[in-house]
């Protein structure tokens, strides 16, 4: 699982518990998977189907720096399924996990569309398609 984003836990982000509100968290990884999706799938029109059981599992705090880890487990027809974990980026202790976030594929009229991917892009190999597209 690669972890890209990374958030500075802010008096802002806190419950009256003083930890990390659970609502702030779960807008930053849907927005952090969608984000991913759209990459994966090269189509800015996807939306959130499914999010399974939401693990919490340690408790964050202020001035904590966490990080979002997302992959793709699988690419259906219209879909792709992603499993996430966010930790803390210092200590690398789990604070969530979600096994599976469905989203879908959708095409200009706004229905669910093929994306034609079967396969992980890595950033990578998007830069090594790109210098094979200007040296043609």
């Amino acid at each position: 699982m690669n972890f890209h984003t990374r958030k500075w836990v802010k008096p802002e982000d806190l419950n009256p518990n003083g930890t990390l509100f659970g609502g702030s968290l779960l807008r930053w990884l849907d927005e952090e998977a969608a984000i991913y999706a759209i990459v994966q799938l090269g189509n800015q029109r996807v939306v959130t189907k499914y999010i399974s059981e939401i693990n919490f599992v340690s408790a964050s705090r202020q001035g904590d720096i966490i990080e979002l880890g997302i992959t793709a487990t699988e690419f259906g027809r219209t879909s792709i399924t992603l499993t996430c974990e966010v930790r803390n980026k210092i200590t690398r202790k789990s604070i969530l996990t979600v096994d599976k976030i469905v989203f879908v594929n959708l095409g200009e009229d706004g229905l669910p569309a093929p994306h034609g991917q079967t396969e992980i892009k890595y950033v990578k190999d998007q830069f090594r398609d790109m210098d094979k597209d200007k040296d043609e």
